[in-house]
């Protein structure tokens, strides 16, 4: 079995953001060299998060505003505030979006299903982050 690894720097224009990671997973895999594994895509950081659903812009605004109104921004509003950090709703936003994606690699490719796309979802942005791609098989 072999293994490859490549990491992803991502820095959002907002504080909140999605953004389509698929065509750099996709490249990846092809450095790879693997036709049949796996493929771990994960966010390095406890405020952002990796999913997969559709690429359409309205459910990615949708994406947002749900998680907003679960956990919404507000310094007086957390415990984890009281540190000095402004970024307690980042956190649990995170959690609910994921904090990683699994997708099979069959002949080569990406075996996802329709519509399927992978996405970085940004919490506490406007600052460099990593990406981890771990890709295992054949």
């Amino acid at each position: 079995m072999k293994s490859y690894t490549q990491y992803l720097t991502v820095c959002t224009e907002k504080r909140y953001q999605i953004v389509n990671i698929t065509p750099q997973v996709e490249e990846a895999l092809e450095k790879s060299g693997i036709q049949e594994g796996l493929c771990l895509v994960n966010s390095m950081h406890i405020t952002s998060s990796v999913f997969i659903n559709d690429n359409e812009r309205g459910l990615h605004a949708d994406f947002l505003r749900w998680a907003e109104q679960l956990a919404p921004y507000g310094v007086d509003k957390y415990q984890h505030n009281l540190t000095g950090e402004d970024n307690g709703d980042a956190h649990l936003k995170r959690t609910l979006l994921g904090r990683e994606v699994v997708v099979a690699v069959t002949k080569g490719h990406l075996d996802f299903g329709p519509w399927e796309t992978i996405f970085y979802g940004e919490f506490d942005g406007q600052r460099n982050k990593r990406i981890l791609i771990k890709i295992i098989g054949e």
